[in-house]
Formats: structure tokens, sequence, C-alpha cells
């Protein structure tokens, strides 16, 4: 007697079988004798329909190619060291047991972390830029045009002491009291330094209007007589007296102003730090953008992600153009405390002037594209959160 599975004797051994004896189990039944037909194992099995429920009475459907099951790799996977790392990273609830689905769960790692590399990478790189680029502006408006202004006034009053003494008013004389008023003007102009500098502007004018009177009295004295070298000398100590002259307070103020060059161009220890941390949050966003490309193509059989091949270019243009922008701005500021870290003869003061505007030309609009960085944050955020949402909605997660 044959079996279901047409393990019977005549399935087994290719003895006759009579004609219906296995009737209703699957058997084949003899056409018109009651000759004995052979029924095969392979056959009984390809009859019957793999849950069971009875035989085929048609062509077998179109093998469809879906996603991998949850929880499972496609040929030659691997997740790789970033993989396993990511798998044991929190932040999606709680892990799935050994043996349930794993997609979800892998999926909202990977979107979360996406996400918060690319907040923190927006907010590095902002504050890198911006501690490069902040204080270009100052330098190119305030700062180095304060020097040129100092190194002016004091070259203009050195040139005014060699011509008091002169028998009769001059014109060269009055000329240079003229440069040096106008220079100091300027300087407070630019809004030199705190409050307290633009006082001691103000003092200096006063000093060298007083300066002025006095040599311009001892001129009208007749040449020899004692008040014309007591009007000559007074004006000598208004202008040279140490700690307290004309000379000596400007030259603390442009001391004062180096020193404020010197901080707007520096590249110290917190702006390295800031850029290696920049370095390094690029370098991680990019390399957790590859190995969720790589999961989507074997866990679901996509070859590519735009969303996340948009995220990637964006990532590297991004980056790129600011760090271009900022080796720009640096490198014309750096040159910038170079040309103005020495007194310049007055024959190189203007030459200076048109050098550090060469300089620091472009930086205004450098500094302004700060307020990119935060749309392309923003829009980097917006396609890494896109070019999983649809993954994440098909397993229906929602996160805890």
């Amino acid at each position: 007697m044959t079996t279901g599975g047409g393990t019977g004797p005549g399935a087994g051994t290719g003895e006759d079988v009579p004609s219906g004896a296995g009737a209703g189990r699957g058997a084949t039944p003899a056409a018109g004798t009651g000759t004995a037909a052979r029924a095969p194992a392979a056959a009984a099995r390809a009859s019957v329909r793999a849950d069971g429920t009875g035989p085929l009475t048609g062509p077998p459907p179109a093998r469809r190619r879906p996603a991998h099951p949850a929880g499972t790799r496609g040929p030659g996977w691997s997740p790789g060291p970033l993989g396993r790392l990511l798998a044991r990273l929190p932040g999606a609830g709680r892990r799935p047991p050994a043996g349930d689905s794993t997609t979800a769960y892998d999926l909202a790692v990977r979107r979360r972390l996406l996400l918060a590399l690319s907040a923190l990478l927006t907010l590095s790189l902002f504050v890198s830029y911006q501690g490069v680029h902040g204080g270009a502006d100052p330098l190119r408006t305030s700062s180095a045009p304060a020097v040129l202004s100092l190194d002016t006034a004091l070259y203009a009053l050195g040139q005014a002491q060699r011509d008091a003494g002169a028998p009769a008013p001059t014109s060269d004389f009055q000329k240079q009291i003229s440069v040096a008023a106008q220079s100091l003007a300027a300087a407070a102009a630019d809004d030199v330094g705190a409050a307290a500098d633009r006082q001691a502007l103000q003092t200096v004018a006063g000093l060298i209007t007083v300066y002025s009177v006095k040599v311009q009295q001892s001129q009208l004295q007749p040449d020899g007589s004692v008040l014309r070298e007591a009007y000559l000398s007074y004006a000598t100590s208004i202008l040279t007296e140490e700690g307290s002259g004309i000379q000596a307070r400007l030259k603390a103020l442009q001391r004062q102003q180096r020193a404020a060059v010197h901080r707007q161009t520096s590249f110290g220890p917190l702006l390295w730090c800031a850029w290696s941390a920049t370095l390094l949050l690029t370098l991680a966003l990019a390399a957790v953008l590859l190995e969720t490309q790589r999961f989507l193509r074997h866990r679901f059989r996509r070859r590519y992600n735009r969303r996340l091949i948009a995220a990637g270019a964006l990532l590297c243009a991004g980056l790129g153009v600011a760090v271009l922008f900022t080796v720009w701005t640096h490198q014309g500021m750096a040159d910038t405390r170079d040309l103005l870290d020495r007194p310049l003869p007055g024959r190189q003061i203007p030459d200076a002037g048109r050098h550090t505007a060469s300089y620091l030309a472009g930086t205004g609009f450098r500094a302004a594209a700060a307020v990119w960085i935060l749309i392309g944050g923003v829009l980097l955020m917006a396609l890494a959160e896109t070019g999983l949402r649809r993954y994440i909605d098909d397993y229906r997660f929602r996160p805890r």
C-alpha cells in the first residue's frame, strides 16, 4: 500500500502496483487496463503543492525578487567593522531579541546617527569658520587702517619737528601738522579700541594743537632771543616727553592696535581643536553615509540611494568651499599682520595701505557666507532623513 508521499513498496522498488491501490493519495492510476503505473518519488513530490494543500493545476507562479527578509543578508553580505559598531549603538530603543527582525532597528540607528552627526558637524564647522572669518572684517575696516593712520601721524609729526626750528613760519610745518591731525581723525573714525583709546586720541589731538601754537609763537620771536628758545623748548617737551608726550601716547596706541591685529589674525590652539573636530566629524559622517548606502544595497537590493548620494556630494562640496575660503582669508590676514608688524617709513605707508586692501579683498563676502553653513546643514539633515524615511515607513517603524 502506498503512502501520500509516494514511499510505498511500488514507489521505492519499481514494482507494479494495482491501479486502485494509491487512489486518493496522489498516485497515478493506470490507463484503461488494470496494469500498474509507476509513481516515482520525484513525480509525486512535484505534483503536490509546497504547503500540502493539493496538486498543482497550472504553471508555477513567477518568482518575485523580494527584499531580503528582516534580519537576513544578501549573498556575500558582511556588515564590516563599522556595521558591527553601529549594531551595538543605542538610540533606537531596545534591540530586538535574537531571531527577531532587526531591520527597523538597524534603520533607526543609522537614521539617528546621520542626523546627530550632521547637526554636530554643522555646529562645529560654523564655529570654526566664524573663528577665522570673524576677525577679518574688523581687521579690514578698523585695526589695519588705524595702524596705518597712527604711522602716518607719527611720521608727519617727525617731519614737523624738523621744520619747527626754522627762523620763520613755513608752509611745510603747517602741512605736516594738518596731515597728523587728519590721520588722528581717521583713526578715531575707524573706531579704535575701547572708549579709553578714543579719549586718548582726543587728548593727543588737543596736544598737537598746543604744540603747533607754541612753535608758531617761537618763530615769531627774534632769532636767538630767550623767549624764542623757551617757546621752542616747551613745544618740544609737549611732543617728545617720555610717557606723556604726543609721540609716546601715539606709540602706546599703536602697540595696542598691533596687539589687536595679532589677536584678529592668530590661529591659536582653540581654532586648531575646532577644525580638527570638524575634520573628524566629516570623516565620521562620510563613513556612516557610505556604510548606510552599502547596508541598503544588500538589505533591500537597491543599488543606489539618490538622496544619500546627494548628501555625500553636499558634504564634500560644502566642506571644500569652506576650507578654501578659510585658507584664502587666513593667508590675507597673515600677510596683513606681517606688513603692519613693523614701523613703516612715510613713503611706504600709502603702498602698505594698497597692499592691505588687496590682501583683505573679498573677506566681507566670505565672512557673510557663514549663514550658508547653517542652510547646508539643514539641507544635509533633510536629505539623510528623506533618504531613509521610505524604508522606515515600509517597516512601519515608530520611534519610541
